[in-house]
């Protein structure tokens, strides 16, 4: 490898590097090496520690270090502006806002740190524009209506959800201590499958190590969750889409039925807007419709019909035979 090819190699690693220093909390040598390897730039510990001793060295880049304590910490300095490669533009700062709301919860935490620069300069962007852009404006003209009496996500314990998405993301086994829903504290090692989301909540589909059964777990109930670096091969038998198409975070257990009843037209006009299923067919009668729709049972389902109360009636259930479903 000449010189020049030397080079140009250790200005990207430093490149990268510098795009991956947070600015709002600290950031290890090894989690950078973790950063960087998933994009393909494998290099070691050493190699890491050394760039980052004469970044924080130099006079170029105000970089703050923690060495109270091993491992040392990494981050920008308050005052200053972070790294970027190019300026976002003030659309491009507008969809990376919007996104970082949505996807925080459901990317790895790797990754959403990865992009942490990208996503402080999109929020200095729209905070600090002079100009009240269309752009700016629209952040005041959308909102994501809540279908239920809203709820404040619960509180996660420190560094829960970093372990969980670090070991689902890997493929690795979580160690975790766990109080259940009727307060018993547990140390279980898991298998980490697949991360669902639902209102406020976060839960965890997951094995539980010696079980093939497949359960779910509440982030919010869990103590503390350490990743091991022992992986595991995830299980092709189980695919997320259908789980929770199944109803299993409704509390149904997959059990397909002919569901059947009748409600006043006022109280059920946006089920015709808005079907139940794809086979959904409904009469019209003077004073309400009779709905038909193939669904999975669930208790969710369940508490949805009680909703409507003296509006809905005549609800009945006809077991659907497996392959008539298919």
């Amino acid at each position: 490898m000449n010189k020049r090819q030397t080079s140009l190699e250790t200005t990207i690693l430093i490149i990268e590097l510098l795009k991956r220093i947070p600015k709002s909390w600290w950031i290890t040598a090894l989690e950078l090496k973790q950063q960087l390897a998933e994009i393909g730039l494998d290099r070691d510990i050493h190699t890491i520690q050394r760039h980052m001793k004469s970044l924080v060295e130099s006079n170029h880049f105000p970089i703050d270090m923690d060495d109270r304590s091993k491992p040392y910490g990494y981050r920008w300095n308050q005052q200053a502006v972070g790294f970027t490669v190019n300026s976002l533009s003030i659309q491009e700062s507008l969809i990376l806002q919007m996104a970082h709301k949505t996807l925080k919860n459901l990317l790895p935490s790797s990754l959403m740190d990865s992009m942490s620069g990208f996503f402080e300069e999109a929020n200095r962007n729209i905070s600090h524009t002079q100009d009240p852009t269309k752009e700016v404006q629209w952040l005041s003209k959308v909102v994501v209506a809540p279908e239920t009496q809203p709820l404040l996500p619960p509180e996660l314990n420190s560094g829960v959800f970093n372990q969980v998405s670090c070991a689902l993301y890997n493929n690795c086994w979580l160690e975790l201590t766990y109080r259940n829903a009727g307060g018993d504290v547990k140390e279980k090692s898991i298998m980490p499958l697949g991360l669902a989301q639902q209102g406020p909540r976060l839960y965890l589909v997951c094995r539980f190590k010696g079980y093939e059964d497949d359960r779910i777990l509440a982030l919010h109930r869990m103590i503390s969750a350490r990743s091991t670096s022992l992986s595991f091969e995830r299980p092709i038998d189980f695919d997320l889409k259908q789980y929770s198409d199944d109803a299993r975070f409704t509390f149904g257990e997959g059990r397909k039925v002919k569901l059947s009843f009748r409600i006043k037209k006022d109280a059920g006009l946006h089920i015709l807007e808005s079907r139940l299923s794809e086979d959904q067919t409904y009469r019209e009668h003077e004073d309400c419709y009779e709905i038909s729709a193939s669904v999975v049972d669930s208790r969710q389902l369940e508490w949805w019909l009680n909703g409507f109360g003296e509006d809905a009636w005549g609800i009945s259930y006809q077991a659907v035979d497996e392959e008539e479903a298919a």
